[in-house]
């Protein structure tokens, strides 16, 4: 399997991305004092914004630009579906119930086969959740002491509408598709439609 080991802060700074919609830090604000770039051509503001969304979700190329084909054949707005189809990955899942305190973390843990949807374990970090899907800790890795000091730490957190869980619980239910609303990150998903589209 390809990995990405990129340093995530020198990364996040290339993309003009705050390290906090990662989740590795507490500070949501640019730095001001940050390198001003010149003006971007309109090919780079399209890359751009697909590296941005392709190094948030922590996926390659070949399977980002799947995730777009499979978003340009349903009904709806390509970008916004392809966005929701990255959303309902399991990784993100996880990352969004508070059991992990990143993306990659969540991903790790998901291949280390810690979670089960619906009863059955599942180890496939990009495994697609369905409305009514139900995603729980194991029984045996409920007990270790990562995943008390994890609800501890991350379990308070908000949760996006379409996730529902009970606070200092192991599981949480998928109660509707994720909305454009609910993406906690600045991007223009028209312009990697644009540029998918060329």
């Amino acid at each position: 399997m390809a990995k990405n080991t990129q340093p995530v802060l020198k990364r996040c700074k290339a993309l003009g991305l705050s390290p906090a919609v990662l989740g590795y830090s507490k500070e949501t604000k640019r730095n001001p004092k940050a390198h001003v770039r010149r003006k971007q051509s309109e090919y780079g503001r399209q890359l751009n914004e697909k590296q941005k969304v392709k190094f948030i979700y922590g996926v390659l190329e070949k399977q980002f630009h799947r995730y777009y084909e499979k978003a340009e054949r349903k009904k709806g707005i390509t970008g916004e579906i392809m966005l929701q189809e990255l959303e309902r990955r399991l990784d993100n899942v996880v990352y969004r119930m508070g059991m992990a305190a990143t993306r990659r973390e969540a991903r790790q843990l998901v291949n280390h086969g810690h979670f089960t949807i619906n009863g059955k374990r599942c180890n496939i970090p990009s495994c697609q959740v369905k409305v009514g899907d139900v995603i729980a800790v194991c029984e045996k890795s409920r007990a270790s002491a990562k995943f008390k000091a994890l609800i501890e730490e991350y379990g308070k957190k908000a949760m996006p509408q379409w996730i529902e869980r009970e606070p200092e619980s192991f599981e949480a239910k998928i109660v509707a598709l994720p909305a454009r609303e609910d993406i906690d990150y600045e991007v223009s998903e028209n312009l990697i439609v644009e540029l998918y589209s060329r």
